[in-house]
C-alpha cells in the first residue's frame, strides 16, 4: 500500500476526529476508519491518537505542483530569510503571497 499525501492524511485525521466528537468509542471509531478508508487497525489507531491531541479539524489542501519562475537574486535571498525565519516553506510563503494579491485584484475588480 502506498503512502497518503497530505490531502488524504487531513481527511483521515479529520474523518478520525470527528467520530470521537460524535461520541464514538476508541475502538468502534478504529473499525470504521478501518473499513472507509481501507486502513490497518494499527494504522487506524494512530490517526484516533492523533486525533485526541487537536482541538478543531485540520485544513484539507490541495495537491501541490511545481512551478518555476525566475527573480531577482536578492528577492530571492530575501525570501530564503524570510522563510527560514518563520519557520516556514519558500513554497508556503509564495503561496501566502500569491493568494494574497489575487485576492486584492478580485476586490478591485
Amino acid at each position: 500500500m502506498s503512502r497518503s499525501n497530505g490531502a488524504e492524511r487531513a481527511q483521515r485525521l479529520n474523518a478520525a476526529f470527528d467520530l470521537l466528537t460524535q461520541g464514538h468509542a476508541v475502538a468502534q471509531a478504529a473499525a470504521m476508519l478501518t473499513e472507509e478508508f481501507g486502513l490497518s487497525q494499527r494504522q487506524a489507531y494512530r490517526y484516533l491518537q492523533e486525533a485526541q491531541a487537536i482541538k478543531r479539524p485540520v485544513p484539507v489542501s490541495a495537491p501541490s505542483v511545481a512551478v518555476t519562475v525566475k527573480v531577482p537574486e536578492d528577492i530571492a535571498t530575501k525570501l530564503r530569510v524570510h522563510a527560514h525565519a518563520t519557520g516556514s516553506t519558500i513554497g508556503d510563503v509564495v503561496s501566502r503571497a500569491v493568494s494574497a494579491l489575487l485576492a486584492r485584484e478580485r476586490r478591485r475588480g
